[in-house]
């Protein structure tokens, strides 16, 4: 069975400009790595650091609690006392059906905020952060896309290590 190609070669939303249309598309393949990836780990796998490297709960967390902050500075807005709370709390634990629901929301919820972004928008300054670093509404949209792929990719590779402990044997210390 052959795998369907990447979201961005399956001529999908064609009604978006470029941009917009390539941050849905990044956000769709991070949906479907993450369901294909992690869909199936236990609590303790979720919450697992093999080597010492962050959880995939928190990966999952952060995108889908990056994303928000990121569409509201977008947005022209700032954060609120939910979303910087929030912040604090994505190395808690949690369960695995907890995570992938707030990660799956998060990605649903994010699509459509970027679609509802008008490209003459693009061009707009912005302002994130405490330090109010300086930046524009399509250099968000572009982080949006960039910083999910990055996490993704971590939190595969922390799947992978975690599974890969689980059937070597290490010698045992003298």
């Amino acid at each position: 069975m052959s795998e369907m190609p990447e979201p961005w070669m399956r001529g999908t939303h064609e009604e978006l400009d470029p941009l917009r249309r390539a941050v849905v598309h990044a956000l769709e393949l991070a949906e479907e790595d993450v369901t294909k990836w992690c869909g199936e780990l236990t609590d303790a796998a979720m919450s697992a650091r093999p080597a010492g490297l962050p959880p995939v709960a928190f990966h999952l967390r952060h995108i889908a609690r990056s994303l928000d902050r990121l569409l509201t500075y977008a947005e022209d807005r700032w954060l609120d006392d939910e979303q910087l709370a929030a912040l604090k709390t994505e190395l808690d634990p949690g369960t695995a059906v907890e995570v992938l629901t707030e990660f799956r929301e998060g990605i649903i919820t994010a699509k459509q905020r970027v679609r509802d972004i008008p490209p003459k928008r693009f061009d707009e300054p912005r302002a994130i952060g405490r330090k109010r670093l300086p930046t524009n509404v399509g250099g968000l949209l572009i982080h949006c896309a960039e910083h999910t792929a990055r996490h993704v990719g971590q939190a595969v590779t922390t799947v992978k290590v975690e599974r890969a402990s689980r059937t070597l044997e290490f010698p045992q210390s003298s």
